[in-house]
C-alpha cells in the first residue's frame, strides 16, 4: 500500500472558471520523501488541501494510507501531520504553549513523543517562553514542524515549508526531513526551489495544474535527450540576442552567470561555427562548452514541449 495516492484529481475555483489542478495522478511510497516541484500557481497548495481533507476535489480520488480523503476524513486527520505554506500557529501563545495545545488536541503529550521531535525541539527550547509571533522565520518553521509531528503521524504533508527562509535554515530543515524519513514517516513536500528537488527520493514536476514528469531526480535529468551547452561572453545580454537570432540555435536562456543553449541538430559540431559567428558580430571572450543538465533545465524543456 502506498502512503499517498491521487487518481485523476481535478479542482477548479470561481464556479469552474479558474482551473487549479487538472487530472493529476501520482503516488508516494511508504517511507519515501517525495517532492512536488513547481512555481507559484502550479496547483501544489490545492493538492495539499485536498489531501489534508480541507478541500473537496471536483473529480478524482485521493487516499492516505489507503483511507479515502472524503469518506474517511476524520481518521485521516488523526494520522497526518500538515504544515501549510503560511505560518498558522497561535502567534500570541508561547512555543511551549503551542506544542502543548496541539499535543492535547490529539490526546497525547509532548513528552510521549519527545524522541521524534527532540532534534528539532532542542533548537527551540531556549525560546520556549517566547511568543510564536516573535520568532524568526526559521524558528517559526521548526515550531510548525514540531506541532505537525507531536502526535507521531504516519504521513507528513509540508506545503512549501522553506519559502522565505534563509539558506542556512533551509539546509537544516531538509536535514531534519531526512532524519524523519529514517524513522519511517512518509513525507510529501512541495517547493518552488529547484535545487531542493535533488534532496528528494522522487519528484513530480508540476506546471499550470498538470504533472509533467514523475521520477527520481537522476531519472528526470536522464530524460533530457539533447546535448546542453553553456555560453559566456563579455556582454551576456547582447550575446543572448545574437544566439537567439542564429538559426543553428534551438533554445537559449539565462541561467545564473551563463547562458544555457541547445542546437537544432543536437550536435556539438555547431560550436565552432557559432563561436566564429559571435566573434564576427563583435562579441568578445566568447566561449561555449558542454555542460550537464540540472532539474531546472529539465523543467524548462518540459514546459516548452
Amino acid at each position: 500500500m502506498n502512503a499517498v495516492e491521487l487518481h485523476r484529481v481535478s479542482k477548479t475555483y470561481a464556479k469552474g472558471t479558474v482551473t487549479a489542478v487538472t487530472d493529476v495522478s501520482f503516488a508516494v511510497k511508504r517511507g519515501e520523501l517525495f517532492g512536488l516541484i513547481g512555481p507559484d500557481g502550479a496547483g501544489k497548495t490545492s493538492i495539499f488541501r485536498v489531501l489534508a481533507t480541507l478541500l473537496l476535489a471536483d473529480s478524482g480520488t485521493a487516499y492516505i494510507d489507503g483511507f479515502d480523503v472524503v469518506k474517511d476524513y476524520k481518521h485521516i486527520r488523526e494520522i497526518i501531520g500538515y504544515m501549510p505554506g503560511r505560518f498558522s500557529l497561535y502567534q500570541d501563545l508561547t512555543v511551549e504553549e503551542n506544542l502543548n495545545f496541539f499535543a492535547t488536541l490529539f490526546g497525547t503529550s509532548v513528552e510521549e513523543n519527545r524522541d521524534l521531535i527532540n532534534d528539532i525541539y532542542v533548537q527551540l527550547e531556549p525560546f520556549k517562553d517566547r511568543r510564536a509571533g516573535k520568532l524568526s522565520g526559521g524558528m517559526k518553521q521548526k515550531l510548525a514542524l514540531c506541532c505537525a509531528l507531536v502526535h507521531r503521524p504516519s504521513v507528513l504533508l509540508l506545503d512549501e515549508p522553506t519559502t522565505g527562509v534563509d539558506p542556512v535554515s533551509r539546509k537544516e530543515f531538509w536535514a531534519m526531513l531526512t532524519r524523519l524519513k529514517e524513522q519511517g514517516i512518509s513525507i510529501l513536500v512541495s517547493t518552488p526551489y529547484m535545487d531542493e528537488a535533488r534532496l528528494c527520493d522522487r519528484i513530480a514536476l508540476m506546471q499550470s495544474g498538470r504533472i509533467m514528469s514523475v521520477d527520481t531526480p537522476d531519472g528526470i535529468i536522464a530524460e533530457f535527450n539533447t546535448p546542453l551547452f553553456g555560453a559566456r561572453a563579455t556582454n551576456m545580454y547582447l550575446l543572448q540576442r545574437s544566439l537567439l537570432a542564429d538559426p543553428r540555435v534551438e533554445t537559449c536562456y539565462t541561467f545564473g552567470e551563463e547562458l544555457h543553449l541547445t542546437f537544432v541538430n543536437g550536435s556539438a559540431d555547431a560550436i565552432d561555427g557559432v563561436v566564429a559567428s559571435m566573434l564576427d558580430a563583435g562579441h568578445t571572450d566568447v566561449s561555449i562548452s558542454s555542460i550537464r543538465p540540472t532539474i531546472e533545465d529539465c523543467f524548462i524543456r518540459l514546459m516548452a514541449q
